[in-house]
């Protein structure tokens, strides 16, 4: 049995649903279909019970859950270990950020760098229009990304900068004379389309879908990048909400940046990586799923922030943070310390 149809076998045992199982393994449904077909024919018995409304698990599927997981527990571990001492006592990690936040974690970084001589930090830039691309590709070891993250291949970890919001104008606008704005002004403006590779729910906790009183607020045209977005907004044809830190390290021609008056979400970015085991238990894929969305939420932050496991990241943040630990509640619980890229688990 190849080790990937253990990983499908042991998602299905989790999700009991071949598309669920197929959208969170980021293959097709037929394969799934076909990997588990496969080890029935070899095992010679139904491991799964099927109707057209639901899939559960044979008792012949159960013992056989129960033996595979041990066995693909071990291997990862193994290649966990093996990678963690490949990686020896210096390393880079490739960090994603948006736009200047690099700036605001300087003081994190030099602590990192205090605590592990020999190592650095290498930052990339994200765009807007596709926030998950270049660690997917393997070319960036985490992202700080604003929250939620719910994508089944990402991990969520600590909470490493928190700022406000301020919306993006053209000098001419008549918020300018006003001198702030509200996410009711926002449905009588465009603001721009981030593009397919943006998840909806992403945008959304940034961008509301509507206003509170429930109007919409207009899309379009695209821009996926810092500089399309404030092209777009310098010829009037957007306004556009950031994060505070475009205020405070630009200051472009024909733009203006007035602070969002009406309470709202403030913008945590948190890290984000690659998750090393494609299985994950219904409470943690639930614990990363928004509970406020932005036009619902009445509290100044919809952000689910996540204690790692990872003492060194911890205490590094904690330090960076005026001695707030990253917060946890009852519906959420640290991710497994194993999770955590032997990367960043050894050198953050």
């Amino acid at each position: 049995m190849e080790l990937r149809d253990i990983e499908i076998f042991l998602a299905l045992c989790e999700e009991l649903h071949f598309g669920r199982t197929a959208e969170r393994l980021h293959v097709s449904q037929a394969r799934v279909s076909q990997a588990i077909g496969r080890q029935e024919r070899r095992i010679g018995v139904a491991l799964f019970d099927r109707t057209s409304r639901r899939v559960r698990l044979t008792p012949v599927g159960r013992r056989l859950r129960e033996d595979l997981q041990q066995a693909y527990d071990l291997v990862q571990e193994g290649l966990a270990r093996a990678e963690a001492a490949g990686l020896g006592a210096s390393r880079t990690v490739r960090l994603g950020v948006f736009g200047h936040a690099g700036h605001e974690l300087h003081p994190l970084i030099d602590t990192f760098r205090t605590h592990y001589p020999g190592s650095d930090v290498q930052f990339g830039e994200i765009t807007d229009g596709d926030p998950f691309g270049a660690l997917r590709a393997g070319e960036a070891d985490a992202h700080v990304l604003w929250l939620p993250v719910s994508e089944p291949d990402l991990t969520v970890g600590p909470t490493v900068l928190t700022t406000g919001r301020v919306l993006a104008v053209s000098a001419d606008h008549p918020l300018v004379d006003r001198g702030s704005a509200t996410l009711e002004d926002l449905a009588d403006n465009h603001v721009v389309a981030l593009g397919p590779a943006a998840p909806d729910y992403w945008v959304a906790s940034m961008i509301p879908l509507r206003i509170p009183s429930g109007r919409r607020i207009p899309r379009g045209p695209i821009g996926r990048t810092f500089h399309e977005i404030l092209a777009l907004v310098a010829t009037g044809h957007c306004v556009h909400p950031l994060g505070e830190i475009a205020a405070r390290y630009n200051n472009p021609p024909g733009i203006m940046f007035i602070p969002i008056a009406t309470p709202q979400p403030s913008s945590s970015p948190d890290l984000a990586y690659r998750r090393r085991q494609p299985g994950r238990s219904r409470a943690r894929q639930d614990c990363r799923r928004p509970r406020h969305h932005f036009a619902e939420s009445g509290r100044g932050d919809n952000s689910l922030k996540i204690e790692p496991a990872c003492g060194d990241l911890t205490e590094l943040t904690r330090r960076r943070s005026g001695g707030h630990d990253v917060a946890r509640d009852r519906h959420t619980q640290a991710p497994a310390e194993a999770e955590y890229p032997a990367a960043l688990k050894r050198q953050l």
